[in-house]
């Protein structure tokens, strides 16, 4: 019997990474396997964490920090600091009022937040209850018309920007959740995909592959299909789940708006490198052209100052934000953004950052660097 979420937030919560164990003792076997499983053997799931732990940082001492602050602009629009909620499926499986109250915690600290497709409650409704700018994490469905029409929705309901998840053409394998028999509990779906046209799937007896070939991966959004995204919308199209140069040239002579670098959480392909190792190589790609993003295994202030550091805008946090939803609701989110924020300024402070353009690779301590 999973426990109740917490009325008030215990003194032996003091870093993020205190939420884990209050919030498995509140879900299901099957609804922790599912939000905080990865895929296969978890290699990359467990590396998006250990590769910010082999990271150090330069302090700085006796810097000018009069006027600090962490505020940046992100397609023509302010934010207080550079942490935003990553786009999680189904937040139900972590607590009865799922998004609602994710998007209240982010709210409260003035935190973008990125709504997903298969999030548990309608878009309309999670938006109608921000105090908060709003992006749109989509997924390219084999049913375009009934894509275009969920963009219109977006668009109506006030969304600033729309995150194309391009990563995922199909899920990974996730041995966690099979061994846990994971299934969508009654009452909660994708909400947000009702009426929409299902793949037509039929067996072929003389198909030589399980995948390759089949209606799923012929369905699969291509370059095309972002062309095609483009001519849909005027609001801003981020990339989520770019890890190369070579994708990230693509996408920017594809004309879209920004970059996330990404993984999947760990959830796609087991074995891919760690977010943050990934970014530099996208960031000297990128060069300043369109901001660029990081998510996966942020758990500190000082990860997010790592990230900076290596060429990121902005960072977005997800299974911190969902275990405190699990574990305490809309407060228990509000207290990761601001536990995450609190440990930034000292880390900024601390390394003589005043500022987010005051943040670069000097901020990365290496061997015999001055």
């Amino acid at each position: 019997m999973s426990l109740a979420p917490l009325q008030q937030i215990p003194a032996d919560i003091a870093a993020v990474g205190d939420y884990q164990a209050y919030a498995r003792e509140r879900m299901s076997e099957q609804a922790w396997a599912y939000l905080a499983g990865g895929a296969a053997d978890e290699l990359t799931l467990q590396d998006n964490r250990q590769a910010f732990d082999r990271l150090r940082l330069r302090s700085r001492v006796l810097q000018d920090l009069r006027g600090g602050n962490t505020r940046l602009r992100l397609f023509g629009q302010d934010y207080e600091h550079p942490i935003f909620v990553a786009p999680v499926a189904y937040q139900k499986l972590a607590h009865a009022d799922g998004e609602l109250a994710c998007v209240l915690g982010a709210s409260a600290l003035r935190a973008g937040m990125v709504v997903s497709t298969q999030a548990s409650i309608e878009l309309e409704t999670i938006a109608a209850q921000a105090q908060t700018p709003l992006w749109f994490q989509l997924y390219i469905q084999p049913d375009r018309d009934f894509t275009a029409a969920l963009v219109r929705r977006a668009e109506a309901a006030g969304y600033r920007a729309l995150v194309l998840t391009v990563d995922a053409p199909v899920s990974g394998i996730r041995n966690r959740e099979q061994r846990a028999g994971f299934a969508l509990p009654a009452g909660i779906e994708a909400v947000n995909l009702r009426g929409m046209r299902p793949l037509a799937v039929s067996a072929d007896p003389s198909a030589s592959s399980l995948l390759l070939g089949g209606p799923l991966l012929n369905a699969a959004p291509t370059w095309a299909d972002l062309a095609w995204l483009r001519a849909q919308t005027r609001l801003p199209i981020l990339l989520k789940g770019i890890l190369s140069a070579a994708d990230a040239e693509q996408a920017l002579a594809a004309g879209v708006d920004g970059l996330i670098v990404s993984n999947h959480g760990g959830r796609t392909l087991d074995g891919l490198p760690a977010t943050i190792e990934a970014l530099p190589e996208v960031a000297a790609a990128v060069q300043g052209r369109v901001p660029v993003l990081l998510d996966g295994g942020i758990r500190r202030g000082t990860d997010i100052l790592k990230a900076l550091a290596l060429g990121a805008d902005a960072v977005l946090v997800g299974r911190p934000c969902i275990f405190a939803l699990a574990a305490a609701g809309a407060v228990g989110v509000a207290h990761v953004l601001q536990l995450l924020r609190a440990e930034l300024e000292v880390a900024m402070a601390l390394t003589g950052c005043a500022d987010l353009a005051s943040i670069g690779p000097q901020t990365i301590w290496t061997p015999h660097s001055c």
